[in-house]
């Protein structure tokens, strides 16, 4: 057992060293709540209740889902300059998370930013910062190989390819399901926007309106060949800027939320362009190091089916 958190402990620190130089990151404290009238929770789905709580001061506080909206308003205040960003171990609570072998109550994430220019806005751009992130899971295998420990197949690239287009090549199957199948044909897919309707009039997943671009974002996918199925390890990409997002906001129906201070901040041009997103922290250790549960890689709370059914792993 001591040896398990030796492992995890070092797996995450060779990662997170490798993801820091490959994006040009400094490690950064992150807030683990934000003040619930400031704009800054990640709402989510929308349908997440957060967990609140009223300060000494008078004001009330969220307890952060994600920290989406926390890091671009950071490398603002921090005085970070184009191609320079921030990592955070962020760790979040979502009580409204379905258990099962990759969810958990609790969250842990290598949440990171980075400032971008204007021109920057591109599907190319998203490719590049992709394919570095791909890169330093690859060199973490690299790491362990070292180590004499076994290690998951991952191709030498990762295949991109859009919601859309993977909704042609899979018309009749579920959002999941068509996740499944493309990660079991390439080993590594990223798909590429993710919240706006397709053709079929559904989405492929939900996203929260007022942070990713739904046409600059997606999802970092592979292949668990123990859980025979696709493990989705980040959700990243370019930032809303103020026409996508009124646009977001408005297709969405929470027009609402445009009064808040972070939100006024996007209009009135005061944020950088960034790009952004989080990696799993217990969910990259829990693929790599090849278990069937998340719950042994990290410290949480089951309900009794969960405790029954993994009782000799957790």
């Amino acid at each position: 057992m001591k040896d398990k958190h030796r492992i995890i402990n070092e797996l995450k620190h060779v990662f997170s060293n490798a993801l820091c130089k490959e994006l040009e990151l400094t490690r950064v404290e992150a807030p683990l709540f934000v003040l619930s009238d400031s704009g800054l929770q990640d709402e989510l789905d929308g349908r997440q209740t957060s967990i609140s709580f009223n300060m000494s001061c008078g004001k009330q506080a969220e307890i952060v889902h994600s920290l989406a909206k926390w890091k671009r308003l950071a490398l603002k205040r921090y005085g970070y300059a184009d191609y320079e960003g921030i990592l955070t171990d962020m760790k979040a609570i979502r009580t409204g998370e379905v258990l099962d072998s990759l969810h958990s109550y609790y969250v842990d994430q290598w949440d990171w930013e980075k400032v971008i220019q204007y021109e920057d806005r591109t599907i190319g751009y998203l490719k590049t910062v992709v394919e570095q992130i791909y890169r330093s899971i690859l060199n973490t295998i690299s790491w362990m190989n070292a180590q004499a420990l076994e290690t998951p197949y991952l191709p030498k690239d990762i295949v991109f390819i859009s919601s859309e287009e993977l909704l042609q090549r899979y018309p009749y199957l579920t959002p999941k399901q068509r996740e499944n199948e493309i990660c079991k044909v390439f080993g590594a897919v990223f798909i590429i926007g993710i919240g706006a309707k397709l053709s079929n009039g559904f989405i492929h997943d939900e996203r929260s309106p007022d942070y990713d671009d739904w046409s600059l974002n997606g999802d970092l996918l592979v292949y668990s060949s123990l859980l025979g199925q696709a493990v989705e390890l980040s959700s990243m990409g370019i930032r809303v800027n103020e026409q996508s997002l009124v646009h977001q906001l408005s297709t969405s129906k929470t027009t609402n939320r445009l009064d808040k201070p972070y939100h006024q901040m996007i209009l009135n041009h005061q944020l950088p362009y960034t790009i952004g997103g989080g990696i799993g922290q217990s969910r990259l250790c829990m693929f790599l190091l090849q278990k069937q549960h998340i719950g042994q890689v990290q410290c949480s709370t089951w309900d009794d089916v969960t405790y029954d059914q993994f009782e000799d792993i957790l």
